[in-house]
C-alpha cells in the first residue's frame, strides 16, 4: 500500500505538471501512455491464445497521432479505423484456420485504446487553456476520485455485489459513493475556477461529474472483464503498485470519451 500511494502521488505531480505546461507537455506524455496502453492490451490477448493481427493495429496508431494533430478531430479518424479493421478482417478471413474472436480481439485497442486517447487530447481543442485544464482536470480527476471512493466505502460498507461474474470486490454502496465523490470533484472544479475565470453555467459540472463517473467505472469493469478473460491479474508491472498503464488509465479512458463528446456538444457553454 506505501509504495502505491507513493506511487500515486508521483504520478500525480507528473500530471499536474504536464496540464500546466499545457500544448507539447501534455499533448506527448499523452501519446506515450496510449501507446503503451495499446501494447498492454495486444499483449494480453496473445497471453490469453488468440491471435491478432498486429500490423495494422500499430499502422493505425502511428498515423493517427501526425494526422490528428494536422486535421484536429478525432472523427475523421473514424475512416482510419474502419480501414485498418477492414485489414485485419482480410488477413484473419485468409488463414488456414479463420477465427471470428481473432479478428474481434485485433481491433479491440483501437476502439478502446486509440480513439480514447485521441479524445483525452481532443479536450486541449477546448477554447482557452483555463478551459482544456478545467476539462482534463475532470477527465482524470471525475473517475479517479471515483475510484477512491468506491474503494473505501465498498471495503467497509458494501455487501451487495455490484458485477460477481466480473469483479467479485465491487460492490453497489461503493459504486454509489464513487459517483457521489465523481460529482462532487467536478463542482469542486467549477467552483475553485470560477474564481479566476468564466465558467459555463454551473449545472453543467454535475451532469459531467455523474456521466463522468458512470462512464469511469464502467470502463473499469470493462477492463477487469479483458483481465478475466486472459487470465492476468494486471496487464503489466510498469508502475509500481499499479500495475500497467491500462490499470491506471482503464476508467480514464471511458471518461475521457464522454466528456469529450460533451464538449462538442455543448462547445458553446465552454465559449467554443
Amino acid at each position: 500500500m506505501t509504495q502505491r500511494i507513493i506511487t500515486g502521488l508521483a504520478l500525480t505531480a507528473i500530471l499536474f505538471l504536464a496540464l500546466w505546461g499545457g500544448g507539447l507537455w501534455f499533448a506527448v506524455p499523452c501519446m506515450i501512455t496510449t501507446c503503451l496502453s495499446f501494447y498492454e492490451m495486444i499483449k494480453a490477448t496473445v497471453q490469453a491464445g488468440h491471435k491478432p493481427v498486429q500490423w495494422p493495429c500499430y499502422l493505425c496508431l502511428i498515423l493517427s497521432i501526425p494526422l490528428y494533430h494536422f486535421f484536429g478531430s478525432v472523427a475523421l479518424m473514424m475512416p482510419l479505423v474502419g480501414w485498418a479493421f477492414m485489414l485485419i478482417a482480410m488477413n484473419v478471413i485468409f488463414r488456414e484456420e479463420p477465427k471470428l474472436d481473432d479478428i474481434m480481439v485485433s481491433g479491440l485497442p483501437m476502439v478502446s485504446v486509440l480513439l480514447p486517447g485521441l479524445c483525452m487530447l481532443g479536450l486541449q481543442k477546448a477554447p482557452g487553456q483555463g478551459n482544456q485544464t478545467l476539462l482534463l482536470l475532470m477527465a482524470f480527476g471525475v473517475p479517479l476520485i471515483g475510484d477512491t471512493m468506491a474503494y473505501f466505502i465498498g471495503s467497509r460498507f458494501g455487501k451487495r455485489k455490484l458485477c460477481p461474474a466480473v469483479s467479485p470486490k465491487k460492490s453497489v454502496e461503493g459504486a454509489v459513493a464513487g459517483l457521489v465523490g465523481s460529482v462532487v470533484w467536478a463542482m469542486a472544479l467549477a467552483g475553485v475556477f470560477s474564481i479566476f475565470m468564466p465558467i459555463p453555467p454551473f449545472w453543467h459540472f454535475p451532469i459531467l461529474g455523474l456521466l463522468g463517473g458512470v462512464a469511469g467505472q464502467m470502463g473499469d469493469l470493462f477492463a477487469s472483464l479483458v483481465k478475466r478473460h486472459c487470465g492476468i491479474k494486471d496487464f503489466s508491472n510498469i508502475i509500481p503498485g499499479h500495475g500497467g498503464m491500462m490499470d491506471r488509465l482503464d476508467s480514464v479512458y471511458w471518461a475521457s470519451v464522454v466528456i469529450y463528446m460533451y464538449l462538442n456538444l455543448a462547445g458553446g457553454a465552454f465559449g467554443g
